[in-house]
């Protein structure tokens, strides 16, 4: 595995359950995702209890606060997908109640959540990301196809697992493109779509794990591929060589600690049909079925499904300590 540069600290996973204390799994939540945030804190709270740790799901609701006073938590997994979950407000509410939780810090967490501000921050260092522009109800739409060029991805800027994201093939078809995208949020984009292989990189404990390629039969990997439908293929060995592979890993390393992320997460990037890799976005809370991208890439590095929640809890932090 490709390691991440810099001196992050190494998580103790020697620790007994009951050093851990009382844990609290935030899911559910009132995102877009919420039923995918179940899911997966269903499947987390689950292989925690099955180490004998002291955890409880917690369905997080306009009351968290006073949920998380009373009950005394001591540690939070975080498995709320979307905003709420992942811009940095649950873990702004956690720094300040004093409870360390897992992943991404309160900085790390917006960055990431916002695909513009992931953009504008990948491009002042250097990487490589598909150019945008945002649009609303005064966007004169043949300019954007003019200036992105055919076909064009347009998406909310502050969503996950592809909700609101459409494959725009006709200038005429961006208005009504932009009116799904703005459902789900205010802020909507638009950037060139890549014509390549898709590909994601898991990251725990600031090492890459294997590259996974994604095929769909579908348009795109869009929130049915990715949820629904059951001819999605993953592919852990991507079929990259070694040298690719590794770039791959290097890259998704360094557009992962330039947003200020931490201990795990995922990266999905495209790689052209020319063999430039392309950054799509950061995601600070990937789903964590017991079929989704994290956990197929911790197997394929022959890391089991309870021992990659075990490390994930075992490094719950507080960022301003």
């Amino acid at each position: 595995m490709t390691a991440l540069p810099g001196n992050q600290a190494t998580p103790n996973y020697t620790l007994k359950p009951e050093a851990l204390g009382k844990v609290a799994v935030l899911m559910g939540g009132l995102s877009a995702e919420r039923d995918v945030s179940l899911k997966s804190g269903a499947a987390v709270l689950s292989a925690l209890q099955q180490r004998n740790v002291d955890a409880y799901g917690v369905d997080v609701g306009e009351n968290i606060i006073e949920v998380l006073q009373a009950e005394n938590f001591d540690r939070a997994f975080i498995v709320l997908h979307g905003r709420g979950g992942e811009d940095g407000v649950i873990q702004a509410v956690l720094e300040t109640l004093r409870i360390p939780f897992t992943g991404s810090g309160v900085l790390g967490s917006a960055l990431c959540m916002d695909k513009i501000k992931s953009k504008q921050v990948w491009h002042a260092a250097g990487l490589s990301t598909p150019h945008y522009i945002l649009l609303n109800e005064l966007t004169h739409w043949s300019e954007v196809a003019a200036e992105l060029g055919l076909p064009i991805a347009v998406k909310p800027v502050r969503e996950g697992s592809s909700l609101g994201a459409t494959r725009v093939e006709l200038s005429e078809n961006l208005e009504a493109a932009w009116s799904i995208a703005a459902k789900f949020d205010d802020e909507v984009m638009a950037e060139p779509w890549v014509e390549g292989d898709e590909y994601t990189v898991a990251i725990l404990a600031g090492e890459a794990l294997p590259v996974i390629r994604l095929d769909t039969p579908r348009e795109f990997y869009d929130y049915a591929a990715k949820y629904e439908s059951g001819d999605t293929c993953y592919h852990c060995p991507c079929g990259l060589d070694e040298k690719t592979e590794k770039r791959l890993q290097k890259l998704a390393l360094k557009a992962f600690d330039t947003l200020g992320a931490r201990a795990w997460g995922r990266v999905d990037l495209i790689m052209s049909d020319n063999g430039q890799p392309w950054l799509l976005e950061n995601n600070t809370v990937p789903g964590m079925t017991d079929h989704s991208l994290v956990p197929m890439a911790a197997k394929e590095a022959g890391i089991e499904f309870d021992e990659l929640v075990w490390r994930i809890l075992c490094d719950a932090q507080l960022e301003a300590s």
